[in-house]
């Protein structure tokens, strides 16, 4: 599937507007998308360390 910021294909008429259906076909691809990518990237960090360390001597 194109991305719409890909340019138009040679056989592609831009200037007919998007149809309702379109549109949300569209924009539920785009949201499918989002949601596979966050999946791909859990967990996004390590956990945070309980260690706390000691001052150093003077």
């Amino acid at each position: 599937m194109r991305d719409r910021k890909d340019p138009p294909a040679a056989t592609e008429d831009r200037r007919r507007p998007e149809t309702q259906t379109q549109r949300r076909r569209r924009k539920q691809h785009e949201s499918d998308n989002q949601d596979e990518a966050l999946e791909e990237t859990f967990p996004a960090s390590d956990p945070v360390s309980p260690f706390v360390p000691a001052k150093a001597p003077d």
